[in-house]
């Protein structure tokens, strides 16, 4: 070998090295972001958050300011969180991570059916009356593809429905006639309605991590019932091991933002939930919800088998769940009597 190849054969071995290198200090440095980024974001003041915001936009805090803002917040943490948004994410650590996408997805379902909320119930007086404009805007944004990384990415999207919730608030602020905020029992309970689906279906997917054997109750109620499909009249219910702490993130996104919007609840629709004799009911909802958001332990969602020698995380989050969609049926049932 001349000197010219060795030298050559030098430079092209001190390149690869310095190649397999850097990916090996980019790997490293994934990993440690990965543990940082799974963090879930700590639960926050809404009152606080609510005050903040008003002062340092010079706003007053009238019907509906908390619920608007408190809305931002939780939109706002699913970007601005430790590692942004990670759904959408085509290279590590964002890449590897599981569990925190689907806690993105259980935040932004809950932020979905408010905003939808906002703009048919609390922002209209009737059926017949004009939507707001801002909300006729930002409500379809949110609606945007969650794992849409360019042209446009989700993060811009749902940006922009930010944008639109902060001028429906400073609109409501200022007392435009075209922003408004009813807080009425009826549509509060249009809202709760949707809740209740949503807690309803989660329970059961969080009960199915043991399996469990369901009779078919489709068409209980009338015999007169019919469905386009036919089903057996016993199935058996069971999570794919593999989906089982997918599940379980998404109910802990799910509760930690509908958390946030019980108490923004308590703010705006005070006065009907005391006429009501109702607002311990929305508090034993949000303690309900805030025991799903204690610290897990284990490194991994154990999946016992009910009754065996290890937990089973599913089943208690399952059953603080069931518990908050109980209340909140006796809430509605509240709401509804004169």
């Amino acid at each position: 070998m001349n000197k010219q190849s060795l030298e050559n054969w030098l430079d092209a071995s001190w390149m690869i090295r310095a190649f397999v290198g850097s990916i090996a200090v980019y790997l490293l440095v994934a990993v440690v972001l990965g543990f940082i980024w799974s963090d879930e974001p700590e639960p926050f003041s809404v009152t606080n958050v609510t005050a903040d915001y008003a002062e340092q936009e010079q706003q007053s805090v009238v019907t509906g300011y908390t619920t608007s803002i408190t809305l931002m917040k939780v939109a706002e943490t699913l970007l601005q969180k430790s590692g942004g948004y990670l759904t959408n994410d085509i290279l590590p650590p964002g890449l590897w991570l599981d569990n925190i996408p689907h806690w993105e997805y259980g935040v932004l379902v809950q932020v979905r059916d408010l905003s939808r909320a906002l703009r048919k119930d609390f922002s209209r007086s009737q059926s017949q009356s004009t939507e707001n404009l801002d909300l006729a805007v930002a409500e379809p944004q949110f609606h945007f593809d969650n794992n849409s990384w360019a042209l446009p990415d989700s993060e811009g999207e749902y940006q922009r429905g930010i944008d639109k919730l902060a001028s429906y608030a400073h609109d409501l602020a200022d007392n435009q006639q075209s922003a408004q905020f009813f807080a009425r029992a009826d549509n509060l309970r249009q809202w709760l309605k949707d809740v209740e689906t949503r807690l309803g279906s989660l329970s059961q997917r969080l009960s199915a991590s043991v399996g469990q054997k369901r009779i078919n109750i489709d068409l209980a109620g009338n015999t007169a019932n019919h469905q386009s499909t036919e089903n057996d009249d016993e199935f058996v219910a069971k999570t794919p091991w593999t989906e089982i702490d997918d599940v379980f993130y998404e109910a802990r996104g799910t509760t930690w933002a509908l958390m946030h919007f019980l108490k923004a609840v308590e703010v705006d629709f005070a006065d009907i939930l005391h006429k009501k004799n109702a607002l311990v009911s929305v508090k034993q909802i949000v303690r309900e919800l805030e025991a799903t958001q204690e610290e897990i332990w284990s490194p991994v969602i154990l999946n016992g088998s009910g009754f065996g020698l290890t937990a089973n995380h599913s089943l208690v989050m399952a059953s603080y769940i069931a518990r908050a969609n109980a209340a909140i049926i006796d809430l509605r049932r509240l709401l509804s009597e004169g």
